[in-house]
């Protein structure tokens, strides 16, 4: 049966073998090696990793089930907060403990926790603990928070859309609806998250302090790895068996798969809610590596983004997805932060740091129209070794 799968997937070997060199020569070339890159580009290159896992949860649900989804960098941001909370949490816990430590009577239990909320939400004015903090003080319940909450939101926003059998745009402005709702009420300082303060400090694993920034950016550099090569088999298998002829039938024609007796519903459901949790783990190891998180992540823009990138890189392939994700963001660092050096026409002077989105989306309209298959398009032109046979 792998065997079988192997077959069908030549590409989730070489795939794996990429990443695998990848990840090994940067952590080679890192701090912790010879010295060559930054900690701030191993955080960046981890960082692009998490983007691509997310890319290519984006890919399933739009390029091989055709739900244009522009709300799964919504439950990227949920994953994000919900391990947001616990390291927050837990950093403050220890400097709070080892404050009061010096007081002449021991700090109960209580005291530490009001110590906690005090210090937290200090910032929003308020002092006491929110309820979605009811879990922030266990490590393993908020990991599972990070799967459940994004998965249960799927599932019942899912469920809604998909039995009511919106379609087409009307499910793109829904999830987009959802996506602007979510963020809103995060900008809000009662949501119990710190409004547009969000959560900072996630760089700082609590207790390892001992570790380093340099080894902790290799650590979570191979957790990404890990993670991407992960979904990418899973998505794999679930894209070349039955399940990914029905949900590519369902793209190319929904109408005549309900007619056949498939529970269309029930697949795009399936589909959806799985997305979304890839979705959040992407964003529970992406944002520990970038130290903040805050409302503005999970805009409706961030997800439109998500969907450039699938388009560029070439949607039902999963590799062009990652293609895609990679290449966007590495430029996008470059761009932005300032590598990338102005260009001086006599006239007019152009910085990348303001042209960058126009350069964007003047890149997302040519391979439209040049590349309709994406970037990834392009392995289509090297011929296969049966037809060098021939």
């Amino acid at each position: 049966m792998q065997g079988g799968f192997l077959a069908k997937n030549p590409s989730v070997l070489w795939f794996l073998l990429v990443l695998a060199v990848f990840t090994v020569v940067a952590t080679l070339l890192s701090q912790i090696g010879i010295g060559a890159v930054s900690t701030s580009m191993v955080k960046v290159l981890g960082r692009t990793l998490c983007l691509a896992l997310v890319a290519v949860a984006m890919d399933v649900i739009w390029g091989y089930c055709g739900i244009l989804s522009l709300g799964h960098m919504a439950f990227f941001g949920i994953g994000g907060y919900a391990i947001g909370q616990w390291l927050m949490y837990a950093r403050t816990e220890m400097i709070v403990a080892g404050t009061l430590a010096a007081s002449p009577l021991p700090p109960t239990a209580l005291e530490v926790k009001n110590a906690v909320a005090s210090q937290i939400f200090g910032v929003v004015g308020t002092s006491e603990l929110p309820w979605v903090w009811g879990f922030a003080h266990s490590l393993p319940l908020q990991l599972a928070m990070v799967v459940l909450v994004p998965g249960l939101v799927a599932l019942v926003f899912g469920w809604l859309a998909f039995r009511s059998r919106v379609t087409g745009v009307y499910l793109s402005i829904l999830t987009q609806a959802m996506t602007l709702a979510l963020s809103l009420w995060l900008f809000q300082n009662d949501s119990g998250l710190r409004g547009n303060n969000g959560l900072s400090g996630l760089q700082n694993l609590p207790g390892l302090d001992h570790w380093g920034q340099d080894f902790i950016a290799v650590v979570f550099l191979w957790a990404s790895a890990l993670a991407l090569g992960l979904g990418y088999v899973f998505f794999a298998f679930i894209t070349s068996g039955k399940m990914g002829s029905v949900i590519r039938a369902i793209r190319d024609d929904e109408a005549r798969v309900r007619f056949l007796g498939y529970g269309v519903e029930g697949f795009k459901l399936f589909i959806f809610t799985v997305t979304a949790c890839v979705a959040a783990i992407a964003g529970a190891l992406y944002y520990p590596q970038a130290g903040i998180i805050n409302p503005a992540e999970v805009a409706p823009i961030a997800s439109i983004y998500l969907a450039v990138w699938v388009a560029i890189g070439g949607r039902g392939r999963l590799y062009g997805a990652v293609i895609g994700a990679v290449a966007v963001s590495l430029l996008s660092s470059w761009f932005t932060g300032g590598a990338a050096p102005p260009i001086n026409l006599g006239f007019y002077t152009i910085r990348w740091t303001e042209w960058w989105l126009v350069l964007l989306g003047a890149s997302f309209v040519l391979v439209t129209l040049f590349f309709p298959k994406g970037v990834g398009g392009l392995f289509d032109l090297i011929p296969s070794r049966k037809e060098r046979k021939e």
